[in-house]
C-alpha cells in the first residue's frame, strides 16, 4: 500500500541520492583521516559518527528533539574540529562539516512529499463560507473575500446567529457546484458534510487557528489566499469522513481527559500526543472513574479509560516528525487511541507511553450508563450512549491547490532510523516507500459491531 496518488519527484530522487552518497563519502573521508592521523584520528571518526547520527536524528524527529539532534551534531563537529585544527588539517575539516550539513539538508528534502493529484474541472458556481472570527480574523486580514471574487468564487460571510448548515443548504439549492470553508475545523466539518452529501467538490481554506484538517490534507496553512486556487486549477483527492452517532467529523472525537481539555480555555494549545502520553500521570494513582466501556481488538472488555480518541484515519503518535498528524485520510479506517484508566489490567503503569494502545478499525462502540461528554473536532458535545463510530470511506472530493503539498507532513516520514535509510534508498530509486516501512502500526480490526 502506497501513499495515494503519490509519485517521487525528480527533486526528491536527487535529494535522496545526494543524502546517501554524502553520508557514504563523509564516512570514507573520516576513515581516511583516522588512518592518516592515527591515533588522534580515532577521535575524529567517533565525533563524525556522532555528528552523522545526531544530524539524522534531526531529520526524523520533530520539535525539541530535532533541535537537540542538531545541537549534538554541532558539538560533535566542534570536537572533530579541535582535533583536526591541532594537526593543521583544515581541508578535511571543511569537507566533513560540509558533508554532514548536506546530508542533513538533502535527507529532509527527500521526505518532503508533494503529491501530484489528478486534474479536475473548475466549478462554475463555487461558494466560499467564511467564519470571520476564526483565527483571530485571519480571513479579513488577508482580504480573502476580494481574492475569492477575483477567482470567480462567491463569498458568504457568517454573522452572529447565522445557521451555517442552513446557509450551505440554501447555496446548494441555488446551484452551487463547489463548496469551500474558511474557518476552524468545526466550520470545515459542516461544509464538508454538505459537500459529501451532494457529491460536490470541497476546498479547505486554512483561516482557522490550528487548521489540523488542512495540514493532514496537504494544504499549506501559511498560504490562505493560495488555497483558493483549489477551485481554479487544483487537483482532486477523495478522502474519508468519520461519523459518530450520525454526526460527521473530519479530525477526531475525544472522551475522557482530552474531552475535558476541550472544555477548558487553553485546550487549543494541548497537543493530542502530549495529552495521551501524560494522561496516566495526570490522573494519579487512584485512576479514572469515567464510565467508558469498550472492547480492545483482542476482545477483552474494559470498564473505563483515561482517554479515548477516535479519529478519521489513524494519527501518527510518538516523537517522530509529523507526530500528531495522519499520514493518510483515505484508508477507510478509523484510528483508535486509548490510555487505559490507571491501575487497569492490574498494573500501576510504569510509564505513560507504554500504556497507550492504538489500532485501526472500521467501527467502534463505547457504552456508558450516563450521557458522555465528547470533544468533536474541538467542539464540546454531550451524546447519549451507546456511542457508535463508523467510517465513511471515500466520501469527500477534496480539491487542493497545485502549489500546495497535497500530502500530510508524515506521509513519507519514517518512524525509525533504520526504516529511514530504507525509505531514502526507495526514494532514490524512484519508488514511493511502502507503508510498512514508513508507519509500523497495529492494524487489527475490532469486530465488536
Amino acid at each position: 500500500m502506497t501513499v495515494p496518488a503519490a509519485s517521487v519527484s525528480g527533486r526528491q530522487r536527487a535529494a535522496a541520492a545526494v543524502a546517501l552518497l554524502t553520508a557514504a563519502l563523509t564516512v570514507v573521508l573520516a576513515a581516511a583521516v583516522t588512518i592518516s592521523d592515527f591515533p588522534e584520528g580515532l577521535g575524529v571518526l567517533g565525533c563524525v559518527a556522532i555528528a552523522l547520527g545526531a544530524a539524522w536524528f534531526g531529520v526524523v524527529r520533530g520539535g525539541r528533539q530535532r533541535g537537540a539532534g542538531i545541537a549534538v551534531a554541532v558539538l560533535a563537529l566542534m570536537g572533530a574540529a579541535a582535533l583536526l585544527i591541532r594537526n593543521g588539517s583544515w581541508l578535511p575539516l571543511m569537507l566533513l562539516m560540509l558533508g554532514i550539513a548536506i546530508w542533513h539538508t538533502a535527507a529532509r528534502a527527500a521526505f518532503q512529499a508533494h503529491v501530484h493529484l489528478p486534474a479536475a474541472d473548475r466549478p462554475r458556481r463555487p461558494v466560499l463560507f467564511v467564519n470571520p472570527w476564526s483565527g483571530g480574523g485571519k480571513a479579513a486580514e488577508v482580504g480573502l473575500a476580494d481574492e475569492a471574487a477575483a477567482r470567480g468564487i462567491k463569498t458568504v460571510e457568517l454573522h452572529r446567529g447565522d445557521d451555517l448548515e442552513q446557509l450551505v443548504r440554501d447555496a446548494v439549492a441555488a446551484g452551487a457546484d463547489g463548496l469551500a470553508a474558511a474557518g476552524g475545523d468545526g466550520t470545515q466539518a459542516i461544509v464538508a458534510t454538505a459537500a459529501a452529501e451532494h457529491g460536490l467538490p470541497y476546498a479547505c481554506i486554512p483561516a482557522g487557528t490550528r487548521n489540523h484538517f488542512a495540514l493532514d490534507l496537504g494544504v499549506d496553512r501559511d498560504d490562505v489566499v493560495g488555497a483558493l486556487d483549489a477551485f481554479v486549477d487544483g487537483g482532486e483527492h477523495i478522502v474519508d469522513l468519520g461519523e459518530v452517532n450520525g454526526r460527521v467529523f473530519v479530525n477526531n472525537v475525544s472522551m475522557g481527559l482530552y474531552a475535558e481539555a476541550v472544555q477548558s480555555e487553553g485546550y487549543r494549545d494541548a497537543k493530542i500526543r502530549t495529552l495521551l502520553d501524560t494522561a496516566p500521570t495526570v490522573l494519579g494513582p487512584a485512576g479514572s472513574e469515567l464510565d467508558l466501556r469498550w472492547n480492545s481488538p483482542d476482545g477483552v472488555a474494559h470498564a473505563s479509560a483515561a482517554t479515548i480518541l477516535v479519529s478519521n484515519n489513524p494519527y501518527r503518535l510518538g516523537r517522530a516528525v509529523g507526530s500528531g498528524t495522519r499520514p493518510r485520510i483515505d484508508t477507510g479506517q478509523l484510528g483508535v487511541a486509548v490510555v487505559p484508566a490507571r491501575g487497569q489490567d492490574g498494573t500501576a503503569g510504569h510509564g505513560p507511553s507504554s500504556l497507550l494502545r492504538q489500532w485501526s478499525t472500521q467501527a467502534f462502540r463505547i457504552d456508558s450508563a450516563q450521557p458522555v461528554p465528547l470533544g468533536i473536532d474541538g467542539e464540546a458535545v454531550v451524546l447519549d450512549p451507546p456511542i457508535r463510530f463508523r467510517t465513511r470511506p471515500r466520501a469527500l472530493r477534496v480539491r487542493i491547490a497545485p502549489q500546495h503539498p497535497g500530502a500530510s507532513p508524515s506521509a513519507m516520514q519514517p518512524d525509525r532510523a533504520g526504516d529511514g535509510f530504507r525509505a531514502l534508498a526507495a526514494i532514490a530509486a524512484g519508488r514511493v516507500p511502502t507503508t510498512d516501512v514508513l508507519h509500523r502500526e497495529d492494524h487489527r480490526t475490532n469486530e465488536e459491531l
